[in-house]
């Protein structure tokens, strides 16, 4: 009698790169209106989390908003164009 050994082939799955979204300053928008739109965009972003991205962008000329899979990160940048924000997206280093 023998014993066959199954050799089980290890199938690791490759995480997706993710993304970072970039808010960038801009003189145009009031601070209200930067702090609702992300509030309305991101979910489980609170208020004072969206103040401090906010405030980030104002001072250093961008913030980063979230980092996530590119998919959504294409979805976020674009509903911040979409209400007069300035955005973009980079891959995770």
């Amino acid at each position: 009698m023998s014993v066959e050994t199954l050799q089980k082939n290890s199938t690791s799955r490759k995480l997706a790169p993710r993304y970072r979204v970039l808010l960038h300053n801009d003189n145009h928008n009031s601070m209200e209106h930067v702090v609702q739109v992300l509030l309305t965009t991101v979910p489980n972003l609170t208020q004072p989390q969206a103040v401090s991205i906010m405030m980030e962008a104002h001072s250093n000329g961008f913030a980063l908003v979230i980092t996530c899979a590119q998919e959504h990160a294409e979805f976020y940048c674009e509903t911040l164009k979409n209400h007069g924000l300035t955005s973009t997206i980079e891959p995770e280093e």
